[in-house]
């Protein structure tokens, strides 16, 4: 009788990256990706002792992407915008992981190495060593709000996307202008919550960034 194949760490990796692809981290179960994989859940606790730990590792190779062939180029704030926008370009890529990094976050390489650029950037901008850690701090959850705020838009299908902008019309152009004035003002000139991701993406983050400036002695 034929045993059942052993699959590596990065085999079970890859299914589970490919089963989130089409779902999210409620309704993905290590039940479901040992039935993708033709084995039993069992076999898959010899390598994650469960499911947080599982996504967590799934999460960490989207930073591990992101560092790939990564070198760190200019000033401070360039380097922090250079990996942030590598980090939403990958996620944009996967975006079903993205809301999984900012919810389980992750102890990998991947997340080692992001950190230690992010680090090395603001203590290259002339900060105070016992400022950086909170300075980085709002820089990561800023990230991932925006990088999951944008993943979250950009999974919705073509269908939701109509309704949610025929939604938008009525609730914007049809405003009350007695009851919503400020509204009915700029109605014109509102745009959707999809619009301009990049542009709003590179702003808010330039903002916070001169905010740490402001802060250097």
């Amino acid at each position: 009788m034929t045993g059942r194949r052993r699959w590596s760490t990065e085999e079970i990796l890859d299914t589970a990256a490919e089963l989130l692809r089409t779902s999210d981290a409620e309704s993905f179960s290590v039940r479901k990706l040992a039935a993708a994989l033709g084995t039993d859940s069992s076999s898959l606790y010899r390598h994650f002792r469960n499911k947080t730990e599982l996504l967590r590792a799934v999460a960490d190779r989207v930073l591990l992407a992101t560092m790939d062939g990564y070198h760190p180029e200019g000033d401070w704030k360039q380097r922090v915008t250079a990996l942030a926008l590598r980090l939403r370009e990958t996620f944009g890529e996967q975006p079903q992981l993205a809301a999984i990094w900012g919810r389980y976050g992750s102890g990998g390489t991947g997340s080692r190495l992001v950190m230690e650029e992010l680090l090395q950037a603001l203590r290259t901008s002339g900060l105070p060593d016992q400022e950086i850690p909170a300075r980085y701090h709002r820089i990561v959850i800023l990230l991932a709000a925006l990088i999951a705020s944008e993943a979250g838009i950009s999974t919705i299908t073509p269908e939701e996307y109509e309704q949610g902008m025929e939604q938008f019309r009525v609730a914007v152009l049809g405003a009350d202008p007695e009851r919503f004035p400020a509204l009915a003002h700029f109605a014109r000139d509102i745009r959707p919550l999809g619009a301009d991701r990049r542009a709003a993406f590179e702003e808010i983050l330039a903002a916070q960034l001169a905010h740490i400036e402001a802060q250097i002695p």
